[in-house]
């Protein structure tokens, strides 16, 4: 495989006849979303930590709006070597990234960050998990997360699960099927299209989360927005390149491993931030921002129970311990959620 690591040789001359040659490694970057918004911030803070943590030996050249790849290629374009790493949406590749989907289940938790960092600790630490990837020529690296999955609407309003019936609803995942098993009409395609769907009628109603309002300028099309904080889509994250990532000395793995290992930390502070404004965003024009009850929440969960099932089937037919794996998830929200209620965020100030 032709890799895309570019290396270019400084030299310095000596008093004698010695000289002094610095690699410097450009890796290339594939991202199917804009160059704004959270993630972007989020995708450029590790560019910036990467290039810090190599003194220079390693920059990234991040090629925005799907200028390599659209999300729906992504795997195979990392694996091809179309880009040495990338940004990876796991709901679209059920198959390939079905480890990461464990991130993906609607398992009840609505805090970003104790959900990336339940999940970065098993895509990191799980031999499984890697040997899985690893047969793909794949390397995870970090992971985001899209927070709590939510609702917006154009001309419709859900105040209660009794009005998805009928409605055209974009929906991924187990999400989206319960969306259908509680009558709505499914409807698919990229949340990147959402925008436009919702202004020329083919949908009603698209599953989102609260950052994508600014980033996706939602707030322009949405005249409702539903809190359902039922679960998060996590599998959404940097997978590398396994040839290229190899390829690198030891010193400028470590360097890209620790970046995406602080990814989990950064971009939760950068989230919940986010999260915040853009739900006033909406407040702000006067737009209906409703929630669920507890009751129908419960209903969303128990709802999910089957899907939750399906994957557990899955990851054990591709060599995974599926329901030992969900148990773990479970166990580190758990765990994560007290580390935050006993210490607070990692960018939190401390008394």
């Amino acid at each position: 495989m032709k890799l895309l690591i570019k290396t270019a040789l400084a030299t310095t001359a000596l008093l004698a006849a010695a000289t002094c040659a610095t690699a410097q490694t450009t890796l290339f970057y594939g991202e199917a979303g804009p160059n704004r918004g959270v993630r972007a911030e989020g995708t450029k803070w590790f560019v910036d930590e990467v290039e810090r943590l190599s003194e220079g030996d390693v920059t990234i050249d991040v090629n925005w709006g799907g200028a390599l790849f659209s999300e729906k290629a992504a795997v195979q374009s990392i694996r091809d070597g179309v880009a040495d790493l990338g940004s990876v949406i796991g709901v679209y590749f059920p198959q390939d990234m079905v480890a990461y989907g464990l991130a993906d289940l609607p398992i009840p938790n609505d805090d970003a960050w104790v959900g990336m960092k339940a999940t970065d600790r098993i895509m990191r630490t799980d031999p499984q998990v890697q040997k899985n990837l690893a047969d793909q020529n794949l390397v995870y690296i970090g992971t985001y997360t899209t927070s709590a999955v939510q609702v917006g609407c154009k001309g419709k309003s859900i105040k209660s699960l009794d009005d998805l019936a009928g409605l055209k609803v974009r929906g991924v995942g187990a999400y989206g099927k319960v969306f259908n098993d509680l009558g709505a009409t499914p409807v698919d395609m990229s949340v990147y299209e959402a925008y436009q769907g919702l202004e020329t009628g083919l949908i009603d109603c698209t599953q989102t989360y609260p950052y994508l309002v600014k980033a996706l300028k939602f707030d322009e099309v949405f005249d409702s927005y539903t809190e359902l904080d039922w679960g998060q889509i996590g599998a959404l994250g940097i997978m590398m390149n396994k040839d290229s990532f190899d390829a690198l000395p030891p010193e400028d793995q470590q360097a890209i491993m620790t970046a995406g290992e602080g990814l989990a930390d950064e971009f939760g502070r950068i989230l919940t931030a986010a999260n915040e404004e853009s739900v006033q965003i909406l407040r702000n024009q006067g737009k209906e921002v409703t929630k669920i009850s507890d009751t129908d929440r419960q209903t969303l969960i128990e709802a999910s129970q089957p899907y939750i099932a399906e994957w557990i089937d899955r990851a054990d037919a591709a060599g995974l311990d599926g329901a030992a794996m969900v148990e773990e998830y479970k166990s580190l929200i758990d765990q994560y959620a007290q580390q935050r209620d006993e210490q607070g965020y990692p960018w939190a100030p401390k008394n």
